[in-house]
């Protein structure tokens, strides 16, 4: 029974990715269509992270009130819904109200399984749960891709997603029984949820939040803007564009591979530490006039760098934090991440519609330097190397 939960965790994790890149795959194709300016894709994010920064904060209460296994499920049910929704957009406020669905489904099943696997799997798994991640999300812009190179509407990308989402969600309600009886509790009386403002006080955690905010607005911007950046910058078509947008996810997903092998013998912080480096790498071949196809390797880089980061954090939470504590900082944490996404892909739109979408690297650089110092300092506060 563990086993098959645990395969069903995988193909949730694989699912739940295939969303992810789709807007920025599609948007070079949409926008125009829709009426809409090219940072429109900014606002369709903004409702979509508010939604998840609200279910987030949420997630401890829903927890203990539902279980793990109806949290997921309902979620994931949600977002097929909201997917189903895009495909029937013909106007931009049609997708901002499909957006709210979408939102508030992604951040509570996102909290909600990775706690469950942080307390009750070894580090590997997090790492690997989070490749399945990035072979969804990785999947996703080709998917769409090749329905746009095939002369189909995008539309029927996002109908293709849905599908997929719709019999998950059936799997999911069926398996119901596993959660039970793989020992997670469906509710736990004697826990009170903690508040945000308790959630703060613990040492470090502030300092962890702010790094994790950098990290998923790295993530989002590069996964919202790659594509029309090599369009508008470096001269791609849509076509091409939409696909090889997908090299930033097939980075994270065959990083998180690896990083599975490299967590049995280093460290959560050493994996950390690595893929800033590794990022770093990155956004200098995307900075530097070296070409198309070093752009390109470039956004694979700043993926393989991304790759041991997300899991690494949260899986060590419980062991920094106190694993009392775990669900309601990952809640908080996951509240952070989607505002990073609310805020800083927006902001890039903004200067790519008033300066330059060239800027992108650079600003992914200011990221990356924040970042780097607050994960530093939230270690230092919380008494770690």
């Amino acid at each position: 029974m563990v086993h098959l939960l645990l395969a069903l965790i995988y193909l949730s994790f694989i699912s739940l990715g295939l969303p992810d890149g789709l807007l920025g795959a599609a948007w070079p194709s949409m926008y125009a269509e829709l009426g809409a300016p090219v940072s429109a894709a900014g606002v369709i994010f903004v409702i979509i992270s508010i939604g998840t920064v609200i279910s987030s904060l949420f997630s401890e209460r829903l927890n203990i009130r539902l279980g793990p296994g109806k949290v997921t499920a309902i979620s994931v049910a949600m977002t097929a819904a909201a997917l189903m929704g895009f495909a029937s957009c013909s106007s931009l406020w049609q997708l901002c109200l499909w957006a709210i669905p979408y939102g508030l489904g992604a951040g509570s099943v996102d909290a909600c399984l990775n706690n469950y696997v942080a307390l009750h799997y070894a580090s590997r798994h997090m790492s690997w749960l989070h490749c399945m991640w990035g072979i969804g999300a990785s999947a996703g812009p080709y998917i769409m891709g090749a329905v746009l190179t095939a002369g189909r509407h995008w539309s029927r990308g996002y109908q293709l997603i849905g599908i997929i989402q719709i019999v998950l969600t059936a799997v999911l309600l069926l398996s119901l029984p596993l959660w039970k009886n793989s020992g997670s509790r469906e509710s736990s009386p004697g826990h009170e949820p903690l508040s945000l403002k308790q959630v703060s006080r613990i040492p470090g955690v502030k300092a962890m939040l702010l790094s994790f905010f950098c990290y998923c607005a790295t993530e989002q911007t590069v996964g919202l803007w790659a594509g029309s950046y090599l369009v508008l910058d470096r001269g791609f078509s849509p076509e091409l564009a939409a696909s090889f947008a997908g090299l930033f996810f097939m980075g994270i997903a065959l990083g998180r591979a690896l990083n599975g092998f490299f967590t049995l013998k280093f460290t959560d912080t050493q994996l950390t530490r690595a893929g800033f480096c590794i990022i770093l790498l990155g956004i200098a071949a995307v900075l530097l006039p070296l070409g198309g196809t070093a752009a390109l390797m470039g956004l694979g880089l700043i993926g393989l760098g991304c790759a041991p980061i997300y899991p690494s954090i949260i899986h060590a939470t419980p062991e920094r934090f106190g694993a009392e504590h775990s669900q309601a900082v990952i809640g908080v944490l996951m509240a952070s991440a989607y505002l990073g996404n609310c805020l800083m892909p927006p902001i890039f739109g903004l200067i790519a519609n008033h300066i330059s979408i060239s800027l992108l690297p650079v600003y992914m650089l200011l990221i990356l330097v924040l970042m780097a110092s607050m994960h530093r300092l939230a270690l230092k506060r919380c008494g770690r190397n």
